[in-house]
């Protein structure tokens, strides 16, 4: 499960950040995490509860925002969501694609005291 290594380097991210600034206590945590990127969300959620528990951060919460595989056409500029990584413009057929989101994995914010 890759789950358990990408939440062990966000909360070395975070334990980084809480003690750039100062901070005790974290209250919560939101990531991006894209649809192309194969993590579960239900699985980083759990691995992120028993990794935080009996630390200084447990009680934290995670929050998860699903981000949709989307592209843009090269070819005419049309922008949609991507199903099925079917990578062919659907306005004109084109086929050079650029993935323009749902790769990525970011922590949006870190709430602490």
């Amino acid at each position: 499960m890759h789950e358990m290594s990408i939440t062990e380097d966000i909360i070395d991210i975070i334990r980084g950040e809480m003690k750039k600034s100062y901070f005790k206590r974290l209250l919560s945590v939101k990531l991006r995490i894209g649809e192309l990127t194969a993590i579960d969300p239900e699985s980083l959620r759990f691995c992120f509860d028993a990794s935080i528990k009996k630390t200084e951060l447990e009680g934290a919460t995670l929050e998860i925002e699903g981000v949709p595989l989307t592209g843009r056409c090269s070819g005419c500029a049309t922008t949609w969501k991507i199903t099925d990584f079917a990578l062919i413009c659907p306005a004109c057929s084109g086929t050079d694609v650029e993935k323009i989101a749902g790769t990525e994995l970011d922590i949006v914010s870190i709430d602490a005291l």
